[in-house]
């Protein structure tokens, strides 16, 4: 992260115990993120959308329902990240907006790395990077991959 980037983010920090939540923690909101990101993305790799209606807009919903039925079965696989498997969390872009009734939201992008066992193949198109890792001896090798999420 930039020095620049990474004011702004400490800047709207300071907005959000101000105007929002006086007891905002971006420690506190990393480990409740962690925890929604295992949850949400188990369940979509397992296509379990209907448990995500209490989780997820409708547009939302929607839209992974479409996305979600065009992926091979490897790639669902791969979504699906444990919380222990999860290598490094950081934030990414954090944003103060008002909708069209002048409602006030905050918008924190959380970025994860985490290990996962799907079966990937080992080149992936265009500027796509897969990182393995391989885990164990001769007799007990075990393949994972490092992969990122981005959650908003």
């Amino acid at each position: 992260t930039s020095p620049i980037a990474w004011l702004r983010t400490r800047f709207y920090y300071l907005l959000i115990r101000l105007y929002f939540d006086q007891e905002f923690s971006i420690e506190e909101f990393t480990r409740g993120a962690k925890q929604a990101f295992s949850v949400v993305s188990k369940l979509l790799s397992q296509r379990k959308l209907d448990l995500l209606e209490e989780l997820v807009s409708a547009e939302v919903l929607q839209v992974l329902k479409e996305k979600i039925s065009l992926l091979p079965d490897s790639h669902r696989d791969a979504l699906a990240a444990d919380i222990d498997a999860i290598m490094y969390t950081t934030e990414g872009d954090v944003r103060i907006y008002y909708d069209d009734d002048g409602i006030k939201f905050v918008s924190i992008l959380m970025c994860f790395w985490y290990l996962n066992g799907a079966n990937l193949p080992d080149e992936v198109p265009g500027e796509a990077k897969v990182f393995q890792i391989v885990f164990g001896d001769e007799n007990t090798k075990e393949k994972k991959h490092l992969l990122t999420a981005n959650y908003e």
